[in-house]
């Protein structure tokens, strides 16, 4: 504490009085916010989905490359960043399974399911530029969205759309460049949006050079009164640098260094090891009216994703496209004061995926090892009520059925086989009750089911060993929240508790190479608390200060295996690896009436263990950043933006990203110590 104190005194710098044009800040209430998950369109307050809300017009709090600093602000949510470009989201533990990458989770981008086929998320492929908001709901969503036991990330970038343009550039430490630029054109009935961002780094250990290109095009028309149709292209063209995790002497001699050569593997360095990958996203999405009370929304979507990966072991080589669609239909009669909603709807995915895995020869394939087509299916059919009894009492009741297959036809080997494995009618339902006790007191209570299959990356990992034989992770879910507000709702608490017990739990296992494999692990009991607080000041007599801001998330997790023998070694009741069992975040922005601002943000993680016999562990640590600004407003609807802010303030050294259960103690990937960024935006909006 005592290496805190002096540095949050810069908050205050801005109240410094320079006469300047006030300009309207971007401070957002919760009453105006609504909830779009489980198509609740609510305040959220008000909803049976308890949600959380990045609004990305008040979150310019980092350097733009990443949304680490954003995810992490959220009690029950973590955002790992092995190297710039490789992202891990954990949400109450939802990272067990995944050793890179995104899983257990489903996504979504303007209705698109991002989630392919396999159960894999390309998260990486996004810039900051494509969303104005991102709604999280953690725990079970199967109910209405299909596979994923983890929670659920809904992303838009059509929010509070008007006609404008905006240019940004970010630079910092470690070679940070990031160019944002959008345009917005049309009108109401015929909007668009173009972005472009180009994002790099030399990052801060050696092999962990970035860069990444991102364009997306985005369009809304309202034909009628009755019909508007949204259509979304995203493309992605990313290459970032693995340097391998390192074991604890060599983490403690230099964390900046890659993984060295050994156990007869090349280095990370002479390996040439990075991934190259190119993503490539379309749909639209048909909102039509039918009736009064009768309306149908039908997404249709394809992608297609090739990456390729030079790893210290192979070299491997993946196509994935994939298409699919979603619709339901939603019957409407909320205006009366018992009023319901009922919904009715089906989503299916296809993918056609190949991976060729061949010797790596300085960065290069060589000699072909395995060469595998595999076809993933995933369809869910689902339903929903929402219930009004009277004003107090709000009753949400859902049930998803699912079905998923992955087949795999390895072409390398003569005769060729083909394995199969089918995961069929899991029934996967929900049920909440919100009652308000007044009007600023609210309890919500819910009972969910979760269901997720090995993802394709499970079934067939790096060690190119076919694993049908593994079984679909399932799991109760039980949540009680209490949503209470004060002061006129200025003051913002909540409160959950929940109990998820997951059984046949997926875990990652790494051999010495650093190949992973999976095994189920029995049960797996979670128990945790998650508390929320944020309160706004707005002094009605300060000339000096337009608004004082402050947020505060604690998440306390107690998860633990149940039954859990693997061979000779027993793990029941170990702590579950990849998951600290307390985290802390602050946030406190103050904004003046003269354009200067200034934003601190803290973060605070117990200590991990990294394997799942609590042998090994990565040390607590905490995160102090500090940002600086001053915005303007010009003529002409021109708005100027300019700041500058450090990461790591504390100059903490610390693992963001550990490699769990792997061989040989190689857990750790060292995150960037302190560094600095500044930028400048320009942004113009056209006048009404």
């Amino acid at each position: 504490m005592k290496k805190i104190l002096p540095l949050l005194s810069p908050l205050f710098f801005c109240l410094n009085g320079l006469a300047q044009q006030a300009e309207k800040d971007s401070l957002v209430t919760l009453d105006a916010v609504t909830v779009r998950a489980f198509e609740q369109y609510r305040t959220p307050n008000k909803t049976t989905a308890p949600v959380r809300i990045i609004q990305f017009n008040n979150s310019d709090r980092n350097n733009k490359l990443s949304l680490v600093n954003s995810f992490n602000s959220i009690a029950g949510v973590r955002m790992e960043e092995r190297s710039p470009g490789s992202y891990r989201i954990n949400i109450r533990g939802s990272s067990l399974r995944s050793p890179f990458g995104v899983r257990n989770i489903k996504t979504y981008w303007n209705d698109i399911p991002i989630t392919d086929a396999g159960g894999n998320t390309y998260f990486n492929q996004f810039a900051w530029n494509n969303f104005s908001s991102i709604e999280l709901f953690k725990g079970p969503a199967s109910s209405l969205y299909g596979a994923g036991t983890g929670g659920l990330i809904l992303m838009n970038n059509f929010d509070n759309w008007r006609p404008g343009a905006s240019l940004e550039y970010v630079g910092g430490s470690y070679g940070l460049h990031n160019i944002l630029a959008s345009a917005r054109f049309g009108d109401t009935e015929h909007a668009n949006q173009v972005t472009y961002a180009h994002n790099q780094s030399e990052g801060y250990r050696v092999q962990t050079r970035m860069r990444r290109d991102n364009v997306s095009w985005s369009s809304r028309i309202k034909s009628s009164e009755k019909q508007e149709l949204t259509a979304s292209l995203l493309y992605t063209d990313l290459y970032y640098q693995t340097p391998g995790a390192l074991n604890l002497n060599e983490y403690n001699a230099n964390p900046k260094a890659a993984r060295p050569a050994g156990g007869g593997f090349p280095s990370a360095v002479d390996a040439h090891a990075a991934i190259s990958q190119k993503n490539l996203t379309a749909g639209f999405s048909n909102r039509y009216q039918i009736s009064q009370h009768w309306r149908n929304q039908t997404t249709l979507f394809g992608s297609f994703s090739q990456i390729k990966n030079s790893a210290i072991r192979n070299y491997e080589r993946r196509s994935e496209p994939q298409w699919g669609g979603r619709t339901l239909f939603v019957l409407d009669q909320k205006q009366q004061k018992n009023g319901w909603q009922w919904i009715a709807g089906a989503e299916f995915q296809q993918g056609y995926f190949n991976t060729q895995v061949a010797n790596n020869r300085n960065g290069n394939p060589d000699t072909i090892q395995t060469n595998d087509d595999i076809r993933n299916t995933l369809f869910t059919a689902f339903t929903q009520a929402d219930i009004n009894l009277g004003e107090k009492w709000l009753i949400t009741a859902g049930l998803s059925l699912n079905r998923a297959q992955v087949a795999i036809r390895r072409l390398s080997e003569y005769p060729v086989t083909l394995q199969k494995r089918n995961y069929r009618n899991e029934l996967t339902p929900r049920l909440a009750i919100l009652r308000e006790l007044s009007t600023d007191l609210y309890l919500l209570a819910s009972v969910s089911k979760g269901f997720s299959p090995p993802t394709t990356a499970e079934v067939l990992p790096s060690t190119g060993v076919i694993s049908t034989d593994l079984e679909a992770e399932q799991g109760w879910n039980y949540e009680l929240t209490a949503r209470y507000s004060l002061f006129n709702r200025k003051l913002q608490l909540e409160a959950t508790g929940f109990y998820f017990k997951l059984n046949n739990a997926l875990v990652q296992r790494r051999d010495l190479s650093g190949g992973d494999y999976f095994i189920n692990a029995g049960d797996v009991r979670q128990k945790g608390v998650e508390l929320h607080a944020d309160y706004t000041y707005n002094p009605a007599s300060s000339h000096a200060i337009r608004y004082v801001s402050i947020q505060t998330d604690y998440t306390y997790s107690h998860f633990r295996y149940g039954s859990f023998i693997k061979g000779t070694d027993d793990f029941s009741g170990k702590k579950v690896p990849s998951v600290p069992a307390s985290t802390l975040s602050a946030l406190a922005d103050v904004q003046s009436s003269y354009g200067w601002y200034s934003q601190i943000t803290w973060y605070m993680a117990s200590r991990i263990y990294l394997n799942d016999a609590n042998t090994a562990s990565a040390k607590a640590y905490q995160l102090l950043g500090w940002r600086l600004g001053w915005r303007k407003s010009l003529s002409n609807g021109i708005r100027l933006n300019l700041y500058a802010g450090a990461d790591n303030l504390l100059d903490e050294k610390y693992s963001l990203g550990n490699d769990i259960n792997a061989a040989g103690g190689r857990y750790y990937n060292a995150a960037p110590r302190r560094n600095f960024y500044g930028g400048v935006a320009v942004q113009w909006d056209k006048k009404k």
